[in-house]
């Protein structure tokens, strides 16, 4: 596969291992349904594994996730394993869309394609700096399956996405995928710490260059526009 611009989505939420000014029951992990535990432990790890890499260790994992250590391996097969599953739960595009969902439709055209902008880039940042910790210099290797769930995926986003470009098409000037795709191109390379030099651009240039180029409107003269 390639990544896709837009089929990165973010990682979740790092998941409480127990509720807040409750006590874990002296060292012994809250008892969990399998898929809950399996759940809380990946959300642990995604973090911990942005930080140091395949040199994060087991322990550090338990100890973040409030677990004892052989937990772990009652669930993962190994270390390995559980890296490989954070990263796959950072891939999933689920919760991009979700968070796509709540841009309000009454905004601005401005003031929506910030408001996408910004899901974007958080979920760009946070994938990225994920992948560089472990060492991945392009994504992740995939099967048919993956490359299926990959496609669909995208196919999701892209629909959340013009779901909320809907109502302003009358004031585009290029179709809404069009506008999709110049999107998500440059906020890709904005955020990419290899592209960008160190020096990442916020969603409101972002915007700023999508709606308004780098030409001074007519009626303004140089230097109106510089930074203070």
């Amino acid at each position: 596969m390639s990544y896709s611009l837009i089929s990165l989505a973010g990682m979740n939420d790092r998941a409480a291992p127990w509720p807040a000014g409750a006590c874990p029951p002296s060292g012994r992990a809250r008892p969990l349904p399998p898929e809950e535990r399996r759940a809380a432990l990946i959300a642990a790890t995604q973090p911990l594994v942005a930080e140091h890499g395949m040199k994060v260790t087991t322990r550090q994992i338990a100890d973040a996730a409030g677990v004892a250590e052989g937990t772990i391996f009652r669930v993962f097969a190994s270390k390995e394993e559980l890296v490989k599953a954070a990263i796959d739960a950072a891939l999933d595009p689920a919760p991009m869309i979700a968070e796509l969902a709540t841009v309000d439709p009454a905004g601005t055209l401005r003031d929506t394609l910030t408001e996408i902008t910004m899901i974007l880039q958080r979920r760009f940042t946070s994938i990225f700096n994920l992948l560089l910790a472990v060492g991945f210099q392009g994504p992740p290797e995939e099967d048919d399956r993956r490359r299926s769930m990959s496609r669909r995926g995208t196919e999701a986003v892209h629909e959340a996405v013009l779901r909320v470009l809907d109502p302003h098409s009358a004031e585009l000037r290029l179709s809404a995928p069009e506008v999709l795709h110049v999107l998500g191109l440059l906020t890709f390379a904005a955020s990419h710490p290899m592209i960008n030099d160190g020096k990442p651009l916020d969603a409101d240039l972002i915007v700023s260059v999508l709606i308004d180029g780098i030409r001074l409107p007519s009626n303004d003269k140089p230097g109106d526009h510089r930074p203070c």
